[in-house]
């Protein structure tokens, strides 16, 4: 069976649909197809019941002699259940989680939500409800979790289950900031992680993929700042657990 080597596991709205188009052009890689809709063969029971066989001759049946094989489900990072039937699954695997300041990343996976015809309230009343709406959310489809914009960026408290269960090696945090200002840096520092040689510069590097802005829409400066005293001591359990300074996102 072919298998994947990597994972990119989350989060959304974190640069997850740009790495896997990026690295779907390497000639040593090769990304599970189709792109959409993602995989989640380790989040959805229905699937996972299946079995590898099945998730292998679905996704990976053209991998050949691909150097790394890898596949792109955001929501991994939101299912402790996820992580522990990655580790059973696949004990050797890397994963990749992309992130970014939390607060941009609510207003975006917002505007990604309106845009989609799934959000008709502002963001201001979105944060407020969030709690109520992801309750009432239908338990089958509640890990999709349209509506949870502010719970997706508690970065520490959601990695926590994969630093519990994989060694440090296998894994690897990338930050979309990084990536946007130094892109052939930092996917060549992930390619030497996936074990491949660097992308060539012609690669598609600095192209903007699934953007949820229309216009030019900005956040309410109030609700900036309430979304700040949010993540205030997340981002510190976050940097603690990183060992690095993300000052910059206060």
């Amino acid at each position: 069976m072919k298998l994947p080597t990597f994972i990119i596991a989350g989060a959304p709205r974190g640069g997850t649909t740009y790495l896997y188009n990026v690295l779907d052009q390497h000639p040593e890689i090769y990304m599970a197809k189709p792109r959409s809709p993602e995989p989640k063969f380790f989040l959805v029971d229905d699937e996972y019941r299946k079995g590898l066989e099945y998730y292998s001759r679905k996704y990976f049946s053209a991998a050949g002699d691909a150097r790394a094989v890898g596949e792109k489900s955001t929501n991994y990072l939101e299912s402790s259940v996820a992580a522990a039937r990655i580790r059973e699954a696949l004990p050797a695997v890397k994963l990749v989680f992309a992130i970014r300041d939390p607060v941009e990343r609510a207003y975006s996976n917002y505007l990604w939500s309106r845009k989609n015809g799934l959000e008709t309230l502002s963001f201001e009343e979105a944060v407020e409800k969030e709690e109520t709406r992801a309750a009432q959310y239908p338990l089958a489809h509640r890990y999709s979790r349209p509506f949870s914009y502010v719970s997706r960026g508690m970065y520490a408290e959601l990695l926590k289950p994969y630093f519990e269960l994989f060694a440090l090696e296998q894994l690897k945090v990338v930050f979309l900031e990084e990536i946007e200002a130094r892109p052939k840096t930092a996917l060549d520092d992930l390619c030497r992680y996936l074990g491949v040689r660097p992308l060539p510069d012609d690669a598609g590097l600095l192209d903007r993929v699934n953007s949820a802005r229309d216009g030019n829409e900005q956040m309410n400066e109030r609700t900036r700042e309430k979304l700040r005293d949010i993540y205030r001591e997340p981002n510190r359990r976050l940097a603690e657990l990183l060992g690095r300074d993300l000052s910059h996102w206060s």
